[in-house]
């Protein structure tokens, strides 16, 4: 059971302080007025193995292999306390292994899974949490975590395959940047020293290279700092609500990559809304946990949007034929699946269509990008190379023409 610390008063004014046990924070609170104290303060004390996974970091792959070893082992008949310890023993990372220890010994006390696993949020999702109190309401426990694991393997893959498409570029333009940094500071002022030892009129080219490395040596360490201050800038503006929201609208405009993160965010928002319809879970409470997961700040309010519609009596897709984001086809297959009480099947074979969509556009813009990045270092650094070597040619030439 938690515990939990508290800072209360007593009738004659008399500041206390003190830990109890509770179920939840709510009846720690009534437990501590049923002895007439006025409760200034409770909070949760965290257990040896919850500030072990703050301090840690559990891999998603980890998650995988323990849902899907969790849900064999139901399957089987062994009891979940009995499965936890046998996965505890298994588990290679401290903290994840101090974790599941923990929450064996929580459902050991009377706790449930759902609400054991609740206790780690950086860990078990709410989306986690939610299928989890289904499967043990429903009782199919094992088919729950099963096609939990299945949703995170395909949750994992997707977001591979957009780093993959995003990774490659970055890499190459960033070393691109690093050789031609090094160039204009390290060997353009090499051959200007020899350049004015020769003198004479240097060609335009020559003359421009050198401009630029004089300006970048004598101003180095003013465009770092003010890098430095406009990626701390944008990072506290991203902070906000407003400068989240506008980077993400941002995100879904951009040309050629908008297109990419819209197919990433609606293969996204099918794959999780139907594992929860699946199992179980209401649509009104899928929608918000749905929402709190898109990862996006436009497609999260067109989902919530969505929500208050569907409380208030309307479809769900003819709310979300409303947003910009969705379209229309995925609107048409969820009024169908709506219409025919296949609604969880409809957005499976949604989220399939846009997994094959996302892994054919990744594919096409890792070939269109490799040759733009190749063309982007041919002209940079073959273009620092011939202005370097533009005046040697024309020396060459006038010792031959002597």
């Amino acid at each position: 059971m938690p515990v939990y610390k508290y800072l209360v008063k007593d009738k004659n004014g008399q500041t206390l302080a003190g830990s109890i046990e509770g179920q939840s924070e709510t009846e720690t609170v009534a437990a501590l007025h049923k002895k007439e104290f006025i409760v200034l303060k409770v909070e949760a004390v965290k257990t040896a193995a919850q500030r072990n996974v703050s301090g840690g970091k559990v891999k998603s792959e980890d998650l995988v292999i323990f849902s899907r070893q969790l849900a064999t082992m139901i399957d089987a008949g062994i009891p979940v306390v009995q499965a936890l310890s046998i996965l505890s023993e298994q588990v290679e990372t401290r903290a994840f292994r101090d974790m599941v220890e923990a929450i064996a010994r929580d459902i050991r006390a009377g706790t449930s899974l759902s609400d054991a696993i609740a206790k780690y949020p950086a860990v078990f999702s709410e989306l986690f949490v939610n299928m989890t109190k289904a499967g043990e309401a429903s009782g199919m426990l094992d088919e729950v975590l099963d096609r939990l694991a299945s949703y995170l393997e395909k949750s994992l893959a997707l977001a591979r395959k957009v780093k993959s498409s995003l990774v490659y570029p970055a890499v190459v333009v960033t070393m691109a940047m690093a050789i031609t940094a090094v160039l204009l500071l390290k060997v353009v002022p090499t051959f200007k020293g020899i350049f004015e030892m020769l003198g004479g009129q240097l060609p335009l080219l020559t003359r421009v290279l050198i401009g630029v490395s004089d300006a970048l040596k004598q101003y180095f360490i003013l465009l770092a700092i003010a890098v430095a201050a406009g990626g701390a800038a944008l990072k506290k503006i991203v902070s906000t609500d407003k400068g989240r929201r506008d980077l993400d609208r941002l995100k879904l405009r951009v040309p050629i990559l908008g297109e990419l993160f819209r197919k990433v965010a609606v293969a996204k928002f099918s794959r999780t809304f139907s594992t929860l319809v699946k199992s179980g879970v209401n649509v009104l409470s899928a929608l918000d946990i749905v929402a709190k997961t898109a990862g996006n700040k436009i497609v999260e309010e067109t989902i919530i949007d969505c929500r208050t519609a569907v409380r208030n009596g309307e479809p769900i897709a003819a709310s979300l034929t409303k947003s910009s984001v969705f379209p229309p086809m995925v609107c048409r297959m969820i009024s169908v699946g709506e219409q025919t009480g296949q609604l969880e099947k409809m957005l499976s074979k949604i989220a399939d269509f846009y997994d094959e969509q996302v892994d054919a556009q990744v594919s096409g813009l890792t070939s269109m990008i490799e040759p733009l990045v190749i063309a982007f270092l041919g002209v940079v650094v073959g273009g620092i190379v011939i202005a370097l070597f533009l005046p040697v040619f024309q020396i060459t030439q006038l010792v031959a023409g002597r």
